[in-house]
């Protein structure tokens, strides 16, 4: 799925923090009722590790007789990884995967050589008024990868590993960090977790990954002596440890890696090494020749520029 804005997030340099290269503030913005604010890719970084692509969805409320409704629409080269604050959406692919994924669960979807999936409220639930809040975060695969069989995981929310002590709650959604390791299968070296803080609690994040951020979704927290507040992306360098006080209670998205084997192109829904294969996979769409989403009888077109 995406949640596209058409504008970047606006980026500023930091100076006071040492380990702290990049601060990303995405532009909020509206699309059918709900707010979209993209933080990657942006002006000032277009990756960090293998995630090439984060929006965050929401939080919004979606009226009674509303719901969102995301046609089928194709991918290459990439997972997409959907994870929900509040809110439900129904995944269906080309696979035959039919998945409600609802608040800490994962819906893991490798796109290899190419797969299509809708994601739509549920009809049901749309008879009601609906919250929705959550990240869509696309992680690109390694080189060797890039062609592998589509596949699509659910992971539900009990099966993540939680570490919890010191006023601090983390879930590990993929990867591994703090010395534990998700169920979640993926295809290179990274790390995203979800973490609350009460207030005065600290989290560590260690120089294990080579590149690493902290995304704030709740309450202001302080790096630094710096203080940062709700919206922003900090991006880190390599090799310090990282020290994050909770200034109030909030909630942060702790994500990163090893840094991509190479540069990624990424046009519309395709991320790919080459841009040739991109190009084959706009000629793919156009023509039909991917796999439909069985029970789907719309589609979003190829757009004429992305």
């Amino acid at each position: 799925m995406s949640w596209q804005s058409a504008e970047e997030p606006e980026a500023k340099m930091p100076t006071a923090c040492r380990a702290l290269e990049t601060v990303i503030v995405p532009r909020p913005r509206d699309i059918g009722g709900f707010e979209v604010r993209r933080v990657l890719p942006s002006a000032a970084r277009r990756s960090v590790g293998p995630f090439v692509f984060f929006d965050q969805v929401g939080p919004a409320e979606l009226m009674a007789g509303a719901g969102i409704d995301v046609r089928p629409h194709p991918h290459i080269g990439l997972a997409t990884v959907t994870y929900l604050f509040a809110g439900s959406i129904v995944h269906r692919d080309s696979l035959g995967s039919v998945q409600a994924i609802e608040p800490g669960a994962v819906n893991w979807m490798t796109a290899g050589r190419g797969i299509v999936h809708s994601e739509r409220s549920d009809t049901e639930l749309r008879k009601q008024r609906q919250e929705l809040y959550g990240i869509q975060i696309w992680v690109a695969l390694p080189k060797r990868h890039e062609e592998t069989d589509p596949d699509f995981t659910h992971y539900a929310a009990a099966s993540l590993p939680v570490i919890e002590g010191e006023g601090k709650t983390v879930r590990v959604i993929a990867g591994s960090l703090y010395g534990k390791a998700s169920p979640v299968k993926t295809l290179s070296a990274l790390f995203y977790a979800d973490a609350t803080l009460q207030p005065g609690a600290v989290l560590s994040l260690e120089s294990e990954h080579e590149e690493r951020a902290i995304y704030l979704l709740d309450g202001t927290v302080e790096v630094a002596g710096q203080i940062f507040e709700p919206g922003q992306l900090l991006v880190f360098s390599s090799g310090d440890t990282i020290t994050v006080k909770a200034i109030s209670a909030g909630r942060l998205l702790l994500l990163g890696g090893e840094p991509l084997d190479g540069p990624r192109y990424v046009w519309w829904n395709f991320v790919s090494s080459s841009r040739e294969r991109i190009e084959q996979a706009k000629a793919d769409w156009k023509a039909g020749r991917f796999a439909p989403v069985p029970g789907e009888f719309e589609f979003i077109p190829l757009p004429e520029s992305s």
